[in-house]
């Protein structure tokens, strides 16, 4: 069993503002900031998927159709029963739900089961938190979502590793 979701990844400018980002929240918020490796946006969460369900996965995400568009991460904020500080989307770009939700309904159509819990765009910046973290805004971070990828927790380890990932159309460039 792999423990499975689908995530963007920040570009390096991003993920470099990002990575500075986590570490002032963590600071201010009394807890561990995502090495920034490991910061992703996520998708869709699948758990623990039996490696039988993998052709079915890949070809759920290959008919996930969308435009490549621009993400702006503007807001703080926490979940604090997990624990965690987020950076997020006021206003979630549309194609980044229409992706999303797309991508959810073919997974499931393709007999997988995924977290139930509704979609919120944001990307985690610091874990186990002591200081709960109102909404706020925050300086915007900002890049061009060209492909989404499938991605292994490893464990043990406390790294991602991507397994496959998918150009969006205009995403090339």
């Amino acid at each position: 069993m792999a423990r499975l979701f689908f995530a963007l990844w920040p570009d390096a400018g991003a993920r470099a503002a990002l990575a500075a980002k986590a570490g002032e929240v963590a600071r201010r918020c009394g807890g561990r900031p995502v090495p920034a490796a490991n910061l992703h946006l996520t998708l869709a969460f699948l758990g623990e998927v039996d490696p039988g369900a993998m052709p079915a996965l890949r070809d759920a995400a290959s008919l996930a159709r969308a435009e490549a568009f621009g993400l702006e991460l503007d807001q703080l904020g926490a979940f604090a029963r997990a624990g965690v500080a987020w950076a997020g989307c006021r206003r979630a770009p549309a194609a980044l739900l229409e992706l999303q939700s797309g991508l959810a309904r073919r997974i499931r159509d393709a007999g997988v089961a995924l977290d139930e819990r509704p979609f919120a765009a944001h990307l985690t910046l610091a874990r186990r938190i002591r200081t709960p973290l109102a909404p706020e805004a925050m300086e915007p971070v900002r890049w061009r979502v060209k492909s989404f990828a499938l991605v292994e927790s490893v464990r043990g380890e406390g790294a991602y590793r991507t397994l496959a990932d998918w150009i969006l159309e205009g995403g090339k460039n």
